[in-house]
């Protein structure tokens, strides 16, 4: 950054009193902080980076102090930086104000084939760190695997599993799958089917793969008891709470079998214990039947949970998750994000494939269109019914999508809570322009930002604009409304 962007930066941080997911502030009065690996490693193992501010105190209220030497710190710095694996180079900015020298430290993001990054002396399971908030956090086992999962190309969808036989498959579906994909290639027909079942992964070495089991097992849950989906319907709005009749759940089913029959059974969950409103076309006086929420919408959120979710041994005791609150739907399945694919990303660039025997498998089947369509078809089918953007979370090591159904209180005129995924109601308690908001944000595509990050808000009614009439205004401002 530059000595602007840095003053900048130092007038935020006064102004906020707070720490931040890119920000960390340190003092350097008296010397050259402690224990910087611990930041340096989380923001390494994010895709924004990060920036170390030296020269404001916390402890004081984030007064400004100014750095014991600027050329010493920047020096010391370095040193904390060349003790990562891999070496990180930071870029450094210095600035002079009010009689105090400030210094920044812009943390690079490491590629994703080269995390994490972890101090060196302690090793990747000890010394590697990721950014929660304002904190750095040590990285679990699992999030440490997850990296080398993708950096060395692990297969977990098609690891052998130990003691399993041909005579725990479905012969009839196992025979009409390799039929089909005899069909699809001709060159497969003719071979024989110890070679099929391993060109097919339906074995791998000779071992009867996971795969296999997740697709013809005739109950696969016999060997992985939580591969399966927990689906429960609550009466509240939040896991916990009580209806009238002091019920916690009004329905909860564990669903098992294979993956087609974990994905009927949670299609046949979600209807039986949605509601499904009546309405009569005024042109015709025919009957409509509006769901809460499209179906093609749950069943994408539920396929993906199911061919996405990370089948390694870390996760085979977590099942994938189906909450149907008062006001929302939420499908959540264990693994995170795969290899380089961000958030902002999601639905507009190809993704990596954790588990492409399993597409593959179900696309064959059927099942799926394998065009990485399913994002966009929740999208789409819910902006058809009229309800809001479903919402796509990815933390520690586990994936999410949340679909909410319009409310009474939305058509008495009353806004339903919006997710605020990075804090923009607090940021916006001050008026700001769409600049700030933007820089604020900290996301590439500044478009992007306002469709999928302000425009919810304000469409909510909890943030205001400044001049209504005038929406493309310079001079507009955007304000939380209190």
């Amino acid at each position: 950054m530059v000595e602007t962007e840095l003053k900048k930066l130092i007038s935020q941080v006064e102004a906020r009193k707070s720490e931040e997911q890119v920000v960390e502030v340190k003092s350097a009065h008296e010397g050259c902080p402690e224990k910087l690996y611990d930041t340096i490693s989380a923001f390494s193992n994010q895709n924004s980076g990060g920036t170390l501010l030296f020269g404001l105190d916390e402890r004081q209220g984030f007064a400004r102090v100014g750095v014991y030497d600027a050329q010493d710190l920047q020096k010391k710095v370095m040193e904390y930086c060349e003790q990562m694996t891999p070496v990180v180079r930071p870029v450094f900015t210095v600035t002079e104000e009010d009689g105090f020298v400030f210094v920044s430290a812009e943390i690079p993001p490491v590629d994703v084939t080269e995390r994490p990054c972890f101090k060196t002396a302690k090793g990747r399971l000890q010394g590697s760190y990721v950014r929660v908030g304002d904190a750095d956090k040590r990285m679990t086992e699992y999030e440490v695997y997850s990296y080398e999962a993708f950096r060395k190309k692990y297969r977990d969808d098609i690891r052998p599993v130990d003691g399993l036989t041909v005579a725990a498959l479905d012969q009839n579906k196992l025979e009409q799958y390799l039929l089909r994909r005899k069909l699809d290639r001709a060159n497969l027909s003719a071979l024989p089917t110890e070679q099929l079942y391993e060109l097919t992964s339906i074995t791998r070495n000779g071992q009867l793969t996971l795969a296999a089991l997740l697709l013809f097992g005739v109950y696969p849950q016999a060997y992985f008891p939580q591969l399966s989906i927990i689906a429960t319907a609550v009466p509240a709005s939040e896991m916990g709470m009580l209806d009238a009749e002091r019920n916690r759940f009004t329905d909860s089913k564990r669903i098992e079998g294979t993956l087609p029959d974990m994905l009927d059974g949670a299609l046949a969950f979600v209807r039986s214990n949605m509601k499904v409103a009546t309405k009569l076309d005024p042109a015709t006086g025919a009957r409509i039947d509006v769901p809460q929420y499209p179906m093609d919408a749950v069943r994408e959120a539920v396929l993906n949970a199911l061919v996405h979710r990370d089948y390694s041994f870390h996760t085979e005791g977590m099942p994938i998750q189906l909450i149907l609150y008062s006001d929302r739907l939420e499908v959540r399945n264990p693994g995170g994000l795969y290899g380089r694919l961000t958030l902002d990303e999601l639905g507009h660039a190809q993704p990596d494939t954790r588990n492409p025997v399993l597409v593959t498998a179900m696309e064959s089947m059927g099942q799926t269109e394998n065009r990485y369509s399913g994002i966009p078809r929740i999208r789409r089918a819910m902006a058809e019914l009229s309800l809001r953007e479903p919402v796509f979370a990815d933390a520690r090591g586990e994936f999410s999508v949340t679909l909410y159904h319009g409310k009474a209180e939305e058509e008495k005129g009353v806004p339903m809570a919006v997710p605020d995924e990075k804090g923009l109601l607090e940021f916006c308690k001050t008026p700001r322009s769409r600049a700030e908001i933007i820089e604020y944000l900290a996301i590439p595509s500044a478009q992007y930002a306002l469709r999928h990050y302000l425009n919810p808000l304000i469409a909510a009614g909890v943030i205001r604009l400044s001049l209504p009439d005038k929406p493309r205004s310079p001079k507009q401002r955007y304000e939380t409304v209190i």
